[in-house]
């Protein structure tokens, strides 16, 4: 279903569904944080509010960087395995987004920040899928 996600600074048109107070999308996929360029807003899913204060600021760096940059609509998203996925979006009409930019950008975070994107990926499993952690 189709719904209005809507936060203090952010909102957005996505496919998901509100489940115990957690935006989900379809599969089962949690939406963490994710920026804007079309109304130039940050969304952080407050569900994540344990998270260190140094880890939200840098992922708000991260999302305010790439829509800047690119254009669009990106988004961090915790699949339902735990693993951690960085999308981007545009509106059809955009015509000043940049597909291969943001291609680029993405696998560029992905090489800089995989420690972080790991680190978030091991605290979902542990603290929401509630998995053993190997010592």
């Amino acid at each position: 279903m189709r719904v209005k996600c809507q936060c203090a600074a952010y909102t957005v048109m996505c496919n998901c569904n509100l489940k115990r107070g957690i935006m989900v999308e379809n599969k089962n996929r949690i939406v963490l944080c994710g920026a804007n360029a079309y109304e130039q807003k940050y969304y952080f899913n407050e569900v994540f509010r344990n998270i260190p204060e140094s880890i939200k600021e840098e992922l708000h760096i991260i999302c305010v960087l790439f829509t800047e940059e690119v254009g669009g609509v990106f988004t961090i998203v915790f699949e339902e395995d735990g693993s951690v996925s960085l999308e981007t979006d545009a509106y059809e009409e955009d015509i000043l987004y940049d597909e291969i930019s943001s291609g680029l950008l993405v696998r560029e975070i992905r090489m800089q920040r995989q420690e972080l994107l790991e680190s978030l990926s091991l605290f979902y499993r542990v603290f929401v899928l509630h998995e053993q952690c190997a010592d």
